[in-house]
């Protein structure tokens, strides 16, 4: 019985601890979102000055993680909080998709 009852509350917890379904990008759709990403960043996400990062290229899980960071304030800056504070999920991982197939960055040695 005592078995049975740990049991139980493992997989329940276990159960809550999960993290919730990731939600898949699509880069077709990202590009029709990122028309206001473009005048900083470009449109492809290649920025042309040095004074914005360049997006094209990056991991799709760094973007998620940097604008869901940007959404909830956790890292701060004044442009990219205000322009994150109304995206989605669903547009964080669509813009995230459409940057990362763009070619851009490049592993130097």
């Amino acid at each position: 019985m005592m078995s049975r009852l740990l049991l139980s509350t493992l997989i329940l917890g276990l159960g809550t601890a999960l993290p919730a379904a990731a939600v898949t990008g699509n880069a077709s759709a990202g590009k029709a979102k990122s028309t206001v990403c473009a005048s900083c960043h470009g449109p492809d996400g290649n920025s042309p000055t040095p004074a914005f990062p360049k997006l094209a290229g990056q991991n799709d899980d760094y973007l998620v993680h940097a604008l869901k960071a940007y959404r909830d304030k956790s890292r701060v800056n004044a442009i990219m909080n205000g322009q994150a504070a109304n995206l989605s999920d669903q547009d964080i991982a669509d813009l995230a998709a459409y940057f990362a197939s763009q070619s851009g960055l490049k592993y130097k040695r």
